[in-house]
């Protein structure tokens, strides 16, 4: 019972490649287009998915051998910042920091720091090879996980635009269809009018 209904579902998902005298071109052309989309959806996206998080883990692992933790000092005070608009979310705050590049240059800028502190209090910056200041990088396992997030989000969207595609394929073979039925009623309608009146 099992295996009829099996092979009655499987006989319905194949309907149009199967020789029918009721099988239209239109048919013919949504099954393809149906394999397309689903096809581009299965390996496109794997391999889009695949590709993206690769080249994310490169970028955050160029990131991790290109930026350093430097020592710097603070220019100015964060006790006060607590209360500030500048405070984010993890009470950190943008300040004014000096340190010295690999150069032997003094350098200042701004850059995120624990609010809190004292102008002069020692704090660790992140600088990239050319002194500048940066962000600090994402540790191997957060930027294993960004990579894998970034790779999926990847493949949905190229699944996304594939399946939408082939929705707006489909769409406009109903279309075609829904005309030709039109053209087709023209013809029989007036002759089916005359035999019911």
């Amino acid at each position: 019972m099992r295996e009829a209904h099996r092979t009655k579902r499987t006989s319905h998902l194949l309907w149009r490649w199967r020789s029918n005298p009721l099988r239209r071109h239109d048919d013919v052309v949504e099954a393809w287009i149906g394999l397309a989309v689903w096809t581009v959806i299965a390996l496109g996206g794997a391999f889009v998915g695949t590709l993206t998080a690769h080249a994310a883990d490169e970028s955050f692992t160029q990131q991790r051998a290109t930026r350093h933790a430097v020592r710097a000092v603070l220019v100015e005070s964060t006790a006060d910042a607590t209360q500030s608009a500048a405070a984010t979310f993890d009470d950190r705050v943008k300040a004014k920091v000096r340190w010295t590049a690999s150069d032997g240059s003094t350098r200042t800028g701004r850059t995120v720091v624990d609010t809190g502190q004292t102008a002069g209090s020692k704090v660790v910056i992140w600088a990239d090879d050319k002194g500048r200041l940066t962000r600090e990088p994402q540790s191997a396992t957060d930027a294993a996980i960004g990579a894998a997030f970034l790779g999926t989000l990847a493949a949905l969207a190229l699944g996304g635009l594939a399946y939408g595609a082939g929705r707006a394929a489909r769409w406009r073979l109903d279309q075609r269809r829904i005309a030709q039925w039109a053209r087709e009623w023209e013809q029989v309608g007036p002759q089916w009018r005359r035999k019911t009146t």
